[in-house]
């Protein structure tokens, strides 16, 4: 009898339900479990209903890892994705207040404490079950992976990001020249570059650009990815974006999936975002010639700057820049202060306060 192949997805809210629908559509998952605090039936039910795949909703609180070892025996999944937050990144996007423009300014470093919880848990979960599978995280990989790796908690990969910036630069391409095959794209860029790309803004300093690398040689085209027509920032069309990248990467770590050369954040909780390859479920570095792995980390360490990371101890103790202490010291200069990870609900408590 052939083995179901589930997929479980932690984080039923509107980038959960895409990632669920475009697994669904593929045809190659046979299973969806879609968890959330208060369930997640009507988008369970809604995919059910418009493609050939089983889908079950699940009330779970996914910040608990006993909660999530209960599921992961349950579900016996081949997969496990990562799309939950305490606020997701455009929730600050209507407001104007002095709080919500001082922590928008910080970087959003400043908000790991909504993103790192529900991904710390869950590979607690996955340790406690003894669960070998891949785990994709879509909540601020390029950070929250190296600090989950400190803690030896690093995801599988991440997703979105640098894979964002892949697909701007091949719309370029094909622009050019819609008949042409596409040549191999690699991309070393950070989630603080993604941004800048989607609005094309290239940066005078050619140190903070997203850099792309064509084809088996590697030839380096740091301009682009600034190319492509900008976007104007809107949730619903960035995480169409997020899903759209997201999806080959997915696919590529189930079982028998064809190999996949791709760019993704955090491989096994490196910062920033690299070019991998996808076989058999393996994420390995995929860089171009003449680019070591220290070149690269240190590229994405570096970008990480603009996001508001001066460092990350050993620990795991986040340390904010000058920059993040500056736009936050009229509204609670304490939010600055280094983020340790017995902290992370008491200084949520404090964001949360400083945002009323």
């Amino acid at each position: 009898m052939r083995r179901v192949s589930t997929v479980l997805i932690i984080g039923a809210g509107d980038l959960g339900e895409r990632f669920a629908a475009g697994l669904a559509a593929a045809g190659q998952v046979d299973r969806l479990v879609l968890v959330s605090r208060s369930g997640a039936a009507e988008a369970a039910a809604a995919i059910a209903s418009s493609y050939d795949c089983v889908v079950e909703s699940v009330a779970a609180d996914a910040r608990q890892p006993s909660e999530v070892t209960r599921l992961i025996f349950k579900a016996d999944p081949a997969l496990i994705v990562l799309s939950a937050s305490g606020r997701g990144p455009y929730a600050l996007a209507d407001r104007d207040d002095e709080a919500a423009r001082a922590i928008g300014a910080a970087g959003f470093a400043l908000r790991l404490p909504y993103n790192l919880p529900v991904p710390m848990a869950v590979m607690q979960a996955v340790i406690d079950a003894g669960w070998e599978g891949p785990v994709a995280n879509v909540s601020f990989p390029d950070v929250t992976g190296p600090v989950l790796a400190r803690l030896g908690l690093a995801p599988t990969v991440g997703l979105g990001n640098v894979a964002m910036i892949l697909l701007r630069a091949r719309s370029v391409l094909r622009a050019r020249d819609p008949e042409a095959e596409l040549p191999l794209l690699r991309v070393l860029a950070h989630h603080s570059q993604l941004n800048g790309v989607r609005q094309s803004r290239l940066p005078d300093d050619p140190a903070a650009r997203a850099r792309v690398y064509i084809g088996e040689d590697g030839i380096l085209d740091d301009t682009l990815a600034y190319q492509a027509p900008p976007l104007t920032p809107d949730p619903q069309r960035s995480n169409f974006a997020t899903a759209a990248s997201s999806i080959p990467v997915l696919h590529a770590l189930l079982a028998g999936a064809a190999p996949l050369r791709w760019s993704t954040p955090s491989p096994h909780g490196l910062p920033g975002g690299y070019p991998v390859r996808i076989d058999q479920g393996e994420v390995t570095l995929d860089l171009p010639p003449g680019l070591t792995e220290e070149q690269a980390v240190r590229f994405n360490q570096q970008q990480a700057l603009a996001d508001g990371v001066e460092k990350i101890d050993p620990d795991g103790t986040v340390h904010f820049t000058e920059t993040v202490r500056e736009a936050v010291a009229g509204i609670d200069p304490g939010l600055a202060e280094p983020l340790e990870i017995s902290d992370l609900a008491a200084r949520a408590d404090r964001l949360d306060a400083a945002l009323l």
